[in-house]
């Protein structure tokens, strides 16, 4: 054994060779010793650290997309929950507040998928989940840009009879209509990882939110209601999901 730390270990067997002469053979191993006052060296696997905050953004959008929404829905002058959609809040004089609800929900929710991303790191959901939260909160920021068609009484003035779709109208409706489907797709692909851990409640409920939220879109033409119904269920079960998946991930570090 030397001053610098290293401890010899030698294991003495013996053999007797060809020639008949006994021997003894010699085999030593050295097993490094770290120097006095030195922290042990562990071996880890290194994991890419997940941030809180952005997970925290994710969380965040739906209800504050919601609130915000509902908050302008019960005030602006004309508007009427069963008869207008939330979208066409940024009509009007005030609607650059709902516009900005759409540009700051959209990137609260990308900005989650980030978040999501580092979380799950690998097995099922991995590949797909984050990318199609993605453009879950890029379709937000194209409702911000391409605005809804007046109608239904609402900005106040605009006639109650059927209306002509125009073309941001339409990009508007096709945008909702690609990122809702983005986000069902997403619970789907969350579902197998539910399942994989063991959580069969929420598993289960992240295969029936996706159908209810597309019956919502498909009931839009016969009741507004349904289609709010359904769109807020999809907000607020994305931000109990990545909680859900927040809390999890962060118990096993």
């Amino acid at each position: 054994m030397d001053a610098a730390g290293r401890r010899r270990l030698e294991v003495i067997t013996a053999s007797t060779p060809t020639d008949g002469n006994p021997r003894m053979n010699i085999e030593s191993t050295v097993e490094p010793v770290a120097p006095a006052g030195a922290r042990p060296r562990t071996t880890s696997t290194r994991t890419r650290p997940t941030n809180p905050l952005l997970m925290g953004c994710g969380i965040a959008a739906g209800p504050l997309f919601l609130a915000a929404g509902v908050i302008q829905g019960l005030t602006r002058e004309g508007f009427d929950f069963t008869r207008n959609a939330i979208s066409q809040l940024s009509l009007g004089d005030l609607g650059w507040i709902q516009v900005m609800n759409f540009v700051v929900c959209g990137m609260l929710i990308i900005a989650g998928a980030v978040g999501l991303r580092r979380a799950l790191q690998d097995g099922p959901g991995t590949t797909w989940a984050p990318p199609l939260v993605t453009v879950f909160g890029a379709s937000f920021l194209v409702s911000a840009v391409f605005v809804a068609d007046p109608g239904a009484g609402f900005p106040v003035g605009t006639s109650d009879g059927p209306t002509t779709l125009s073309t941001h109208g339409a990009v508007h409706m096709a945008g909702g209509m690609i990122g809702y489907l983005a986000l069902c797709a997403a619970f789907i692909a969350l579902a197998r990882r539910f399942s994989a851990q063991g959580r069969r409640g929420w598993a289960l409920a992240s295969r029936i939110v996706p159908v209810v939220v597309v019956a919502g879109f498909v009931g839009s033409a016969a009741s507004v209601l349904l289609f709010f119904t359904g769109a807020a269920l999809g907000l607020v079960w994305l931000s109990a999901t990545i909680a859900r998946l927040a809390t999890t991930t962060s118990s096993r570090r």
